[in-house]
């Protein structure tokens, strides 16, 4: 043990709840079986060190004494509930017999396993998807419902109603606290990654609001990334935290000061984050070579080659049109088909892209998104096609709800008007 003084103390527990809730949430909800639980005890776990530590000294461990007294504050708190539901006592009495077992076994290893079980369980098939988007930020990622809710543009209630909903199907299903089975790993991993690149995606482009880019958001889905490739490094869990960095690279380029978007081929490409791109390249690199990549390492094989390149002119287009095509035949969306079109636009014409769009919006699965009407403007623009410019950029305005692609969509159509004043 070791005396300081209680700030010193409190910025230590700072410092701990920071690095190390999760890891201590993560195992209190195993041992308890219950997330509210074992978010009440870990809490309480953390006051008990502020009034005691200053006094009693520091413990040479101090994440295992947390955990300790949190288990003693749950079993505390359920024989109190005893008093009027007996099956609380014998829950508790369960608890404090399968404690005893798990302080035999090797506390890192189990800390670890926790948290790795944490995020299958938040991101179960089962839940609904905005359900496990929000019980992995809330239960995995530690952000408060209130941050939740206002990245999401709902209200508190409607995001706290969602968790509860969450937890309720946890338990009463019941979806077990464990990471998949060998077997059952690839079907299980993709609701993972789907949540994580969710997350990720609302933060590199939000729906509504007035900025591009939620940073909160960005830096949790790559902080997961990290944890989940560092605990389950799998080519996929590899491909989609190379995919993440390889965009989040370009983010201070992306926009303004004033917030405005700036197009890819406009970028100051000496912006671009050179560690984030070395990291990227070197992690798609290594799931390529696996054999056993899917839609995430392609994704990021593409951002790759635009990473690389000095310009968009120096771009690789015919490399990134047959990664495209490689994508298209495991992931054939009509959104994957807009993309590969754009490419096929810089590499043989504004023309050819064109056709593919104009296609893509004949068979109707994209005719409410805003990008495929922006990408068609952007081809007649090029064509000289003003008119049908203008009237596929109008579409596209009034499809978005984002500020800064609505402020960039009326700049094209005022770039227009000079245009046909000349």
């Amino acid at each position: 043990m070791s005396e300081r003084s209680t700030e010193q103390i409190r910025a230590l527990l700072d410092s701990l709840y920071c690095q190390d809730a999760g890891r201590i949430l993560a195992t209190l909800i195993r041992l308890l079986g219950d997330f509210d639980l074992a978010e009440e005890a870990m809490h309480e776990a953390f006051a008990a060190a502020l009034s005691l530590w200053p006094t009693n000294g520091i413990p040479d461990n101090p994440r295992p004494w947390l955990i300790s007294t949190a288990r003693f504050k749950a079993i505390d708190t359920l024989r109190r509930r005893a008093r009027f539901d007996a099956s609380q006592d014998e829950l508790a009495r369960y608890l404090e017999a399968q404690w005893d077992a798990a302080e035999k076994s090797n506390e890192e290893e189990s800390l670890e396993d926790d948290r790795l079980r944490l995020i299958f369980t938040c991101c179960h098939p089962l839940l609904a998807p905005e359900a496990r988007v929000a019980l992995t930020l809330r239960e995995v990622c530690g952000l408060t419902t209130e941050e939740i809710a206002k990245a999401f543009l709902v209200s508190p209630h409607t995001l706290a109603q969602r968790i509860v909903r969450a937890k309720t199907k946890i338990r009463e299903t019941p979806i077990p606290y464990q990471v998949p089975t060998p077997q059952e790993l690839p079907e299980r991993l993709g609701a993972v990654l789907q949540v994580i690149y969710l997350i990720f995606n609302e933060g590199y482009l939000a729906a509504r609001g007035t900025e591009v880019r939620r940073a909160e958001l960005t830096g949790e889905a790559i902080r997961l990334g990290r944890l989940l490739a560092e605990l389950q490094p799998e080519p996929e869990v590899i491909g989609l935290l190379s995919l993440m960095l390889l965009q989040e690279s370009r983010h201070a380029a992306r926009t303004t000061p004033t917030g405005k978007l700036i197009l890819l081929e406009n970028q100051d490409r000496s912006l671009w984050n050179q560690e984030q791109i070395a990291e990227g390249v070197a992690l798609v690199k290594t799931a390529l070579h696996s054999h056993r990549f899917g839609a995430y390492t392609l994704q990021a094989a593409i951002v790759a080659v635009h990473a690389e390149a000095e310009s968009v002119a120096a771009t690789d287009w015919r490399q990134i049109v047959a990664i495209y095509d490689q994508l298209l035949r495991i992931q054939p969306s009509p959104v994957v088909r807009l993309n590969r079109a754009v490419a096929i636009a810089e590499r043989d014409g504004p023309e050819a892209g064109l056709k593919h769009i104009e296609a893509l919006l004949e068979d109707g699965e994209l005719v409410n998104y805003y990008l495929a009407h922006s990408a068609r403007a952007e081809m007649y623009r090029r064509l000289g096609r003003t008119l049908e410019a203008r009237s596929s950029y109008e579409k596209a305005l009034v499809l978005t709800q984002q500020e800064p692609e609505r402020q960039f969509l009326q700049e094209r159509i005022r770039q227009l008007e000079a245009e046909k004043k000349k």
